[in-house]
Parts: C-alpha cells; structure tokens; sequence
C-alpha cells in the first residue's frame, strides 16, 4: 500500500515538473497546475507516512501558489508544509512555518485565519518552549483585538497568563490579566471578572506585595456586583488573614472550592500560598477591658502569693 502511494506521488511530482517547463509554445510557467499536482504528490507521500517528502511538496506547492499571487492557498500549504514537520517531531521548525502562513494570512486580508494560525502553533510548542507559546497567543490575541473580536482575544489572553505564572514570570502575568479583566469589563462579562481578580490577588500575594493586592480588590468595588458577592468576601477573607499572619485563615479560604476549582496553574497559586514569616494560629485575645485587665493582674498576684508561701512558714 505505501509502495503504490509513493509511486502514485512521484507521478504527480512529475506532471507538476512537466506544468513549470517552457518552451516555443509555452512561455509561462502553469503554476496553478503544478500547485495542484504537488498538492496531490504530498498528500500521497502523507498516506505513506513519508512525511519529508510530503513536507518537500506542500513547500513546492506553497512556491508555485505564491508565484502565482494566491497567498491564501500558498499560506494553506506551508500550514501543512508545518505539520508534517510535526509528525516528525521538529516542532521549533513547525512553527516558524505557520507563523509565516499567519503572515501571508494577514497579508491576504484574512485576519481570523491568521489567528487561528498563532493559535494552532500555540498549542503545537507549549510543552517544549512554553515563552514561544505565550507569544503566539498574545500575537493571537491581538490580531482578534484588532478585529474587535474581544471574546475570542481574552481567551487567547487568559492562556498566556496561566503559562506565564506557570513559568514563574508574575510580574508579566499581573500585566496580562490586567488585560483580560479590562476587556471583560468591556464585553460586561462580570463574573469572570471576579474570577480574574481572584488570579490577580493570589499572583501579587506571591510577588510579596500585598499593596498591590489590596489595591487589586479596592479597585473592583466599582464593577457592578462584586460588593457582597462570594468572590468579594472570599478575598476580604484571604487578605485579612494574610494581612495578620493567620496561616490558618489563608489556608481555610485558599482551599474553599471557590479557589480548589479555579484553573489549574492559579489553583496551585492558592494552596501554595504562606504568610510572611511562616504564619502561627491565632493567638488567644489579650484583655481589653480595664475589669479583663485587673482580673489578669490579681491572678498573677495570687499566684505569687502560693509560691512565695508554698515552702511553708520557718
């Protein structure tokens, strides 16, 4: 079965090798016709799993639409020229393949395609090379802003902000999901925004400033419903304990299914998260009243009392 896919393959490759020749007759090149028979030539050589040589001809048929002036199919080809490179596990190269194809996408006045694009390759290099990643979707997101389409932009938003705490880089991420929560306060997408400031809070916590995070929450006492709201409360809660060391305070609201169930990387954020010098429980409350006072006082004197005597009179 491979052995016959090759050689239809190598058949096609010769008929778009025979469209590109000249001669007395012919003085152009047919690129569309070769494009078409190099597209076929390498989806054969796919089927034979011969995934270089596949590659090899998704390229020849992205060269043949270019010269062609048909950026759209020649952007669909190095976009396959890209993933038979992934199938062979050469995933830096992939890439920068699709990233072109999202350029010529652009250049063709097709944006969301290119988006679309950024995204795929995203997704292809996150495990190997998680700051290539991040780029992408933020040049995926921007594309979508620039397009006003803000649902899909945030999404691709949010992605980046989990890789970049999960990369440890917090400043970056309290940048980023500054972003995304202006953008749900445009789209009016409230809850979620709730949601972000919770990611916020527990990142500036870990960044040691806690101005910042009070700050944070301050500042949201402005979207509508957030006063009061469960979210609103949990986060008084966090800080409060925060603020006076209580691990155990921290601890109960950071492992409330409120935070257990947020998205992975800010969950690990809140179960993780200590108080300055390492936190103690609650102390008991220290007397304030001047009776409270005076009790303490005269239970001190009488304990001195029973030891001063406790040896007996001599």
């Amino acid at each position: 079965m491979a052995a016959q896919k090759i050689n239809e393959a190598l058949e096609h490759l010769a008929k778009a090798e025979k469209s590109l020749k000249t001669s007395f007759l012919k003085w152009k090149p047919d690129y569309d016709s070769a494009a078409s028979e190099y597209a076929k030539a390498a989806v054969a050589f796919k089927n034979a799993k011969q995934y270089d040589q596949a590659r090899e001809a998704f390229l020849k048929e992205a060269e043949s639409y270019e010269n062609n002036k048909s950026l759209f199919h020649a952007a669909k080809a190095y976009e396959q020229a890209g993933m038979m490179l992934k199938e062979m596990q050469k995933l830096p190269e992939a890439v920068q393949l699709i990233e072109k194809a999202s350029m010529m996408y652009l250049e063709n006045g097709t944006p969301d395609t290119a988006a679309m694009a950024l995204e795929r390759a995203g997704k292809l290099i996150e495990h190997v090379n998680l700051e290539k990643a991040v780029n992408l979707y933020q040049q995926s997101a921007s594309v979508f802003e620039n397009e006003d389409r803000l649902r899909q932009a945030v999404e691709l938003l949010g992605k980046a902000s989990r890789l970049l705490v999960r990369a440890r880089r917090l400043d970056e991420a309290v940048a980023s999901i500054q972003k995304e929560k202006n953008m749900y306060k445009e789209i009016e997408n409230y809850p979620t925004f709730y949601k972000k400031t919770i990611a916020q809070v527990l990142v500036h916590l870990h960044r040691n400033d806690f101005v910042a995070a009070e700050k944070c929450v301050r500042e949201s006492y402005s979207i509508p419903g957030f006063s009061g709201s469960e979210d609103c409360i949990a986060l008084e809660q966090l800080l409060e304990g925060y603020d006076q060391q209580d691990q155990d305070q921290v601890s109960d609201v950071c492992n409330s299914p409120l935070f257990k169930y947020m998205d992975n990387d800010y969950a690990k954020l809140a179960l993780s998260l200590a108080v300055p010098g390492g936190g103690s429980k609650k102390k008991s409350p220290a007397p304030t009243s001047v009776t409270e006072m005076g009790q303490a006082q005269g239970g001190a004197r009488a304990e001195e009392e029973d030891d001063e005597y406790s040896g007996g009179l001599c």
